[in-house]
């Protein structure tokens, strides 16, 4: 995604978020569901009504996860009023990545698809060709009051050599959570940096015999975006960042990089990572940060919504950006986009456009909030008049504003499935004390030297 050069504009689109902020929160979700709607075969503009011209099958996929589905199902059921002559087909579920790749490898898609959750990956999919490149037709949108809608992202969509595949749905960021309920109780200090979170992690592994930092082993992702990638922004900047992403020669080996993998060490090496962490998938590891077996997890605004029903009623979600920043220094903070895409291949792609621009309004990115309790990526979405805004978010959604407390950062796009998996494998390894800091670096050195060659 285009990366934003100038801080200032970043604190003036996330001061907006504030200003308009009183109704967001996390996601939730879990089953498959299939039902229908509308769309296309014809190469006929979207903005052809309900006359007939958008029609035929169009087959959606969505993950449901944090989110849960229940935005989704009104939006299909509104499109399918606009264009009756239209059969939406949804493949959805907690799975669906998994249950339709069949589908992507055969070089028979869906038409539309939400790109999100495990075993998914945007760079991968651009990559292997499976995406419709969308810049000029996304440059054509206009939102209800006129405004370009490529001038109406918080978040402008990633690019690829200057074009645009996906546009950009959810907004999020990664940080990390704990229970205010339970650190007000205990007295503990929420940690300002690297070095306030070691002392409070030492100071509950000592009082409440915990290994006080859990993650998910089978989704290492959460490790690496959630505390690593905040890391890499404020030893290094976009810049750094964005070398790490792109698997650039010498970034993985380089003194910034190492430095934050010496941090994970310590904390394996204190005692403060949970040992069991490496056979938990995301969802065990919540529900043991819920029970108290730990204090802190790395999950993106979707884990309250997500985790609403095995909340303990005392609980009280508590967040901060990772604490992974030296000391004296502001919190680092890399938004995570959640993006909507036509296929390449596509069998009914004016139906598609139709319905990626049918999202994209004012009045679904409100709704989105109503039902997810997240932000969709536009500006200027009156949410002030919404009385459902959880307290977290709006505390965070004030820390984020402060840049004296946080700094933004921001990636090119998301890191290739291709270069993720291998890095992620051995990020498992140093956090069970397997290899060291040195050895990681050196391993994930040779992970994106192979990646690089495999691009040539």
């Amino acid at each position: 995604m285009t990366i934003w050069r100038k801080q200032s504009a970043w604190f003036m689109l996330v001061a907006f978020l504030v200003l308009v902020l009183a109704a967001c929160a996390p996601g939730a979700g879990s089953e498959d569901t299939s039902s229908e709607s509308e769309g296309s075969d014809s190469e006929g503009s979207s903005e052809s009504g309900g006359d007939g011209e958008i029609s035929g099958e169009l087959e959606i996929q969505y993950f449901v996860g944090g989110y849960g589905d229940s935005w989704w199902k009104e939006v299909i059921g509104d499109f399918e009023e606009k264009y009756p002559d239209v059969t939406i087909t949804e493949h959805a579920g907690p799975n669906i990545n998994e249950e339709m790749r069949s589908r992507w490898v055969s070089d028979d898609p869906p038409d539309v698809v939400y790109i999100d959750g495990a075993g998914s990956s945007e760079t991968q999919m651009v990559e292997d060709d499976q995406l419709m490149n969308l810049t000029e037709w996304m440059n054509g949108i206009e939102l209800e009051d006129g405004t370009p809608l490529s001038e109406s992202f918080i978040v402008d969509p990633a690019k690829y050599d200057g074009d645009v595949y996906s546009l950009p749905l959810v907004f999020d960021t990664w940080g990390t959570w704990y229970d205010s309920a339970w650190f007000e109780e205990k007295g503990w200090d929420v940690p300002k940096d690297f070095s306030g979170f070691m002392d409070t992690m030492g100071q509950i592994k000592q009082e409440e015999d915990i290994a006080p930092f859990v993650t998910t082993g089978q989704y290492p992702y959460y490790f690496l975006r959630g505390m690593l990638y905040p890391a890499f922004g404020a030893a290094g900047g976009d810049e750094l960042l964005n070398q790490v992403i792109k698997g650039e020669k010498g970034a993985w080996t380089s003194e910034p990089v190492l430095n934050v993998m010496k941090k994970v060490e310590q904390m394996q090496k204190e005692g403060y990572i949970d040992p069991g962490f490496g056979a938990l998938n995301h969802t065990q590891s919540q529900m043991n940060f819920l029970m108290h077996d730990n204090a802190f997890i790395p999950v993106g605004f979707w884990l309250p919504n997500e985790m609403e029903k095995d909340t303990p009623e005392d609980f009280q979600y508590g967040f901060i950006p990772s604490p992974m920043q030296d000391e004296g220094e502001p919190y680092a903070i890399v938004p995570d986009l959640r993006p909507l895409a036509i296929a390449e291949k596509a069998e009914n792609p004016e139906a598609a456009k139709a319905f990626v621009e049918f999202v994209f309004t004012k009045e679904y990115a409100k709704l989105f909030s109503e039902h997810t309790g997240a932000i969709m990526n536009l500006q200027g979405v009156d949410l002030a008049s919404s009385e459902e805004v959880p307290q977290f978010l709006i505390e965070a959604n004030k820390m984020i504003n402060d840049p004296d407390q946080v700094q933004i950062y921001q990636k090119p796009h998301p890191m290739s499935s291709n270069l993720e998996t291998p890095i992620s494998n051995s990020l498992v390894s140093l956090m069970l004390g397997n290899i060291t800091a040195e050895e990681f670096v050196e391993e994930a050195e040779k992970a994106a030297s192979e990646y690089r060659s495999n691009l040539e």
